[in-house]
């Protein structure tokens, strides 16, 4: 952890060092910081992604509430406005979809209609709401959408990602035995994982109350140690810019 904490504090920016201080200790972030990690938001209440325009992105408001809950501001209006515009935007079936206005411009996790990507980015709003604590029905109807998704072996039908997403909001939901039965798949997928999904994966149960002593946990924290780089960091799946963001995510997740 030292030498992740050196990376992040060499290589981060001022709000990457301010969401290590709250991680770290607890210490919130300056006005200045705050404001502009919030900046960009929609009169909606969403994020828009690079791709979107003004039109707010599902999961480009998933990302910011991420950096938001690393400064202590999850409980800030811009964030409970981006809750509420969450919330708002759950269809009757129980899941989430980008607007379909962004079919032609979204990446593929995120193409509206797409069963693939409207299940992770069910899992992955429903997460956010599951934290936010003041959801419940909403965050119930995306648990059953998760749990009706998993065959009998405890695989679902979209990406890995929305395993430890979905397998958390099971888990708040107190579907303990259908979040294990995505955790045993999660824990087997491990030892192949790339640094960043491990760190997601972790950080994400982590943040969601499951214990550190839990074996997809302690798989996770395994496989970080064995990823981690000479420097301090891990490697991005998205590309260097992002290194600083998944060692914040590990920080988080064995903290």
């Amino acid at each position: 952890m030292d030498a992740a904490i050196g990376f992040v504090v060499a290589k981060g920016d001022a709000v990457d060092r301010a969401r290590l201080s709250y991680l770290r200790m607890g210490t919130m972030a300056g006005e200045d910081i705050l404001v502009a990690t919030e900046a960009g938001q929609t009169l909606a209440g969403g994020w828009p992604a690079f791709y979107s325009g003004r039109v707010p992105s599902v999961d480009a408001t998933c990302f910011r509430l991420a950096q938001l809950d690393d400064l202590g501001a999850i409980g800030r209006r811009p964030a409970r406005s981006a809750l509420h515009w969450l919330a708002s935007r759950q269809r009757s079936d129980g899941t989430w979809q980008e607007d379909e206005t962004l079919a032609a411009e979204a990446p593929p996790w995120a193409q509206p209609g797409d069963p693939e990507a409207t299940l992770y980015l069910t899992a992955n709003a429903g997460f956010w709401l599951a934290i936010a604590g003041d959801y419940q029905d909403r965050v119930a109807r995306a648990a059953s959408v998760i749990q009706e998704s998993l065959s009998p072996d405890g695989t679902w039908p979209s990406y890995l990602v929305t395993g430890w997403l979905g397998a958390a909001v099971l888990f708040k939901s107190e579907m303990f035995y259908e979040a294990a039965r995505m955790q045993v798949v999660l824990t087997d997928r491990l030892p192949d994982m790339s640094a960043s999904d491990a760190a997601w994966l972790a950080s994400a149960l982590r943040r969601a109350g499951v214990s550190e002593t839990d074996w997809t946990l302690i798989a996770a924290r395994r496989r970080l140690a064995e990823t981690q780089r000479s420097d301090g960091g891990w490697t991005s799946d998205d590309g260097e810019a992002f290194d600083v963001n998944v060692t914040l995510q590990a920080i988080r997740a064995c903290r």
